[in-house]
């Protein structure tokens, strides 16, 4: 099959990298916007070749890289795709994506969620097997083609995703938590950092653990401001529920109730048994 991904910044490109690899793919070529981005791709071999738009929508798969916003306004320039072109979203969030696009091409439209990938952002940041080993989202698949279906999760497969299916608002509500939340946080502990501290003093003390919880401030700005603003109120009730659970450790430590710090603290560790 010939596979075009729109988006060659972290997870256009890693997945450019990982389906060249594939012995059903004959090809992968694609497209960005960023003229830095296309110049990029090339010369890092991420695809085959850079194609304008009208020489995409022949491919047999089309992969769209991009945020939500992008998705949509791309599925409403795909609408005359043949009926046998799967199209695979990779958003971060999947309900409003799922409800926009045209009725035309429902049957052709995958939408998954890889739930992947790192602080870094752009083609330098790809990486050959960002996509091995992972756990990929597909949701609402039952109003997806029968043909669509069975593409999206061969491809999968052969990059050794682990699949699980669940509706499109069920995962933006799990994704509010797991990853929104953490990445919301995450730039909140650097501004609150960056507020107090100094840049020698921030250099000379930044141990593991700051290092470890403010690594998310690293990526795209543009990219997650696009998430917060799609998943919205999914997000707030994470913040909400946070603070809340922030504000009675605080109270607990005010009231210097070492026995509740520690259960707290205690019920937290537990997170780690089903993780490790």
């Amino acid at each position: 099959m010939n596979i075009a991904i729109i988006g060659l910044g972290l997870m256009g490109g890693s997945l450019a990298l990982s389906l060249k690899k594939l012995d059903f793919v004959n090809s992968v070529v694609g497209s960005d916007h960023n003229k830095g981005h296309q110049n990029d791709a090339i010369k890092l071999t991420l695809v085959d070749e850079l194609i304008p738009f009208e020489e995409i929508k022949k491919c047999d798969v089309i992969f769209l890289a991009i945020p939500v916003e992008g998705v949509i306004s791309t599925l409403n320039r795909l609408t005359d795709v043949s009926k046998d072109t799967t199209i695979i979203d990779l958003g971060s969030t999947k309900e409003l994506i799922v409800s926009s696009v045209p009725k035309e091409i429902r049957e052709n439209f995958v939408a998954s969620h890889p739930m992947t990938g790192t602080e870094n952002f752009g083609p330098h940041a790809a990486e050959e097997n960002l996509y091995t080993d992972k756990v990929v989202v597909l949701c609402d698949l039952e109003e997806s083609g029968e043909h669509q279906a069975t593409v999206a999760k061969k491809i999968f497969k052969a990059l050794k995703m682990k699949k699980y299916f669940m509706r499109a608002s069920e995962h933006d509500r799990h994704a509010a938590f797991i990853s929104h939340m953490p990445h919301a946080i995450s730039y909140s502990i650097a501004n609150t950092v960056m507020k107090q501290e100094n840049k020698h003093n921030i250099l000379a003390l930044a141990a593991g653990g700051f290092r470890s919880m403010s690594r998310l401030a690293k990526s795209s700005p543009h990219m997650w401001e696009d998430i917060f603003r799609q998943n919205r109120v999914n997000l707030l009730e994470a913040i909400e529920l946070f603070e809340s659970e922030l504000s009675s450790l605080k109270q607990d430590i005010i009231d210097e109730d070492w026995n509740s710090v520690s259960k707290t603290m205690n019920r937290g560790k537990a997170l780690h048994e089903i993780l490790d």
